[in-house]
């Protein structure tokens, strides 16, 4: 089963996040069981030729390659869709139009309005017939979820039958309502519960990036009804890692120097 049709299933598929842009990472990652992994095209220094790099190495190792590309954003969306990803993650979808645009700048006409070009998606020219029925099919449209306007929006949003799932943003969406960072505010709650309440009406793929590289945050999104899953970010799995070792380390034999 290929990623869409799973996001369209609502089965549960479980990803992550890559900012350090180099297929080392990718290679990793890989023997980890992941099912996608998204390139952060928004919030990491990896440019556009690297993005191409990563995504070849992601499908070489049988994962589906998403990019969350800097904004909702004609030339960036086809640039990457034309570089092989297998689907977009678009930040910032605050209402119907925006999700309209996403969904325009990824597919061709006339699902929507995006440029034809031929390059690595297309197999340099002898593969356009075939992309061109993959990505009317298969191509994945995420819409980011990450400000209170979306919340406020959310039905009209995933009335767009071409966005695929929403994933929250928790970081945004929390700034947005003018305490950054801070989860457990019954503001924020009450927010993320009105996302999850519409995306089970309407049978929407419910998704969430779950930050810490923790089971037990990514299980109990799991029990909330959460299919769509990026699980934790590169660089924290491994910065936990070597400072929780670590720290045994130095309560164990600091006192001892």
């Amino acid at each position: 089963m290929d990623l869409k049709t799973k996001i369209r299933s609502n089965k549960l598929t479980i990803g992550s996040w890559i900012t350090i842009g180099h297929h080392s990472i990718v290679e990793i990652l890989s023997t980890a069981g992941f099912e996608w992994l998204a390139i952060d095209l928004e919030h990491s220094s990896i440019d556009l030729e690297t993005a191409q790099n990563l995504i070849a190495h992601i499908k070489s190792n049988n994962m589906a390659a998403l990019v969350r590309v800097g904004k909702n954003e004609e030339v960036i969306i086809k640039r990457v869709m034309d570089a092989g990803a297998d689907g977009v993650i678009v930040p910032m979808i605050n209402s119907k139009s925006d999700a309209l645009l996403a969904v325009n700048y990824t597919k061709y006409p006339p699902e929507g309005k995006r440029g034809v070009g031929l390059s690595r998606a297309q197999k340099y020219g002898i593969g356009f017939n075939e992309y061109k029925k993959w990505q009317k099919d298969n191509s994945v449209v995420i819409a980011q979820i990450e400000n209170i306007e979306a919340v406020k929006n959310i039905r009209e949003i995933l009335s767009v039958k071409e966005i695929d799932g929403i994933i929250i943003g928790p970081y945004d969406l929390s700034a947005s309502m003018g305490f950054a960072g801070n989860f457990e505010r019954k503001e924020f709650l009450a927010a993320v519960k009105s996302v999850e309440a519409e995306c089970k009406k309407r049978k929407k793929a419910l998704g969430f990036h779950v930050i810490l590289p923790y089971f037990n945050h990514l299980d109990k999104k799991i029990k909330s009804g959460y299919s769509l899953l990026a699980f934790s970010i590169d660089f924290y799995f491994l910065g936990e890692m070597a400072r929780n070792e670590m720290n045994k380390f130095k309560k164990k034999y600091e006192n001892k120097k």
